[in-house]
């Protein structure tokens, strides 16, 4: 299914410092996103889905901000966890795209995922690094730090900021408390190999915002 929901205007540094500035006061005003991302967004391939969600925004009860780092995850690759077939905890992955997927990392972080592609794929977008910019305070409560950098730069940091637990998995992300909100521009996209696993290490499915300071790691000149 094609996605046309993006808009077309060229993407510039400076316009982006201007959409979303990395401010250390909780008053800043937060950049006006773009239009709603509905559930027909995910129902593609997942490595189309992971680059075109650098620069949209994600929010968790009105807090959250603008996606610079995500991994792609396909049925097929042995680091998935949709890869030896459905569990419990992965089911949500193997039904219809538009749904999130939270799972716990080495039993102490948890992690957000976006499900991607038709029913049954279980294909999904691990969401790695926010840019703040929606609720500072609540983030900066949760997470018990003040440097704007340090809230969200990784997938767990980030879900803590958010107060992503359990009980947001398997929610659709078209609907209260999630919402997301295509780029309203189009962004300069860097792609590397995934971070933090053993398999399918040479795959490029990581995708970040080029010279964003809020990447969880940066990637490879």
């Amino acid at each position: 299914m094609a996605w046309s929901g993006e808009l077309s205007s060229q993407f510039r540094p400076d316009s982006h410092l201007k959409m979303a500035p990395a401010s250390k006061s909780a008053g800043t005003a937060a950049p006006a996103p773009g239009k709603p991302l509905k559930r027909a967004f995910f129902d593609r391939s997942v490595h189309e889905v992971a680059p075109d969600l650098i620069g949209a925004t994600f929010l968790v009860g009105g807090v959250g901000g603008i996606i610079v780092e995500v991994e792609a995850y396909h049925h097929t690759d042995p680091a998935a966890h949709s890869y030896r077939g459905p569990t419990p905890r992965n089911r949500v992955m193997f039904g219809p795209a538009g749904f999130s997927y939270v799972y716990r990392s080495y039993g102490i972080h948890w992690c957000a995922n976006f499900v991607c592609e038709e029913e049954g794929s279980a294909s999904a977008v691990l969401i790695r690094a926010l840019e703040p910019t929606h609720g500072l305070a609540a983030m900066r409560r949760r997470r018990g730090v003040d440097e704007v950098r340090a809230l969200c730069s990784g997938p767990g940091k980030l879900c803590e900021a958010l107060g992503i637990t359990i009980k947001h998995s398997e929610l659709p992300l078209d609907r209260p408390p999630i919402a997301l909100f295509a780029r309203t521009a189009t962004p300069e996209i860097v792609a590397g190999v995934r971070i933090g696993i053993t398999k399918a290490v040479e795959l490029p499915w990581r995708y970040g915002l080029k010279g964003s300071k809020f990447l969880s790691k940066r990637f490879p000149r």
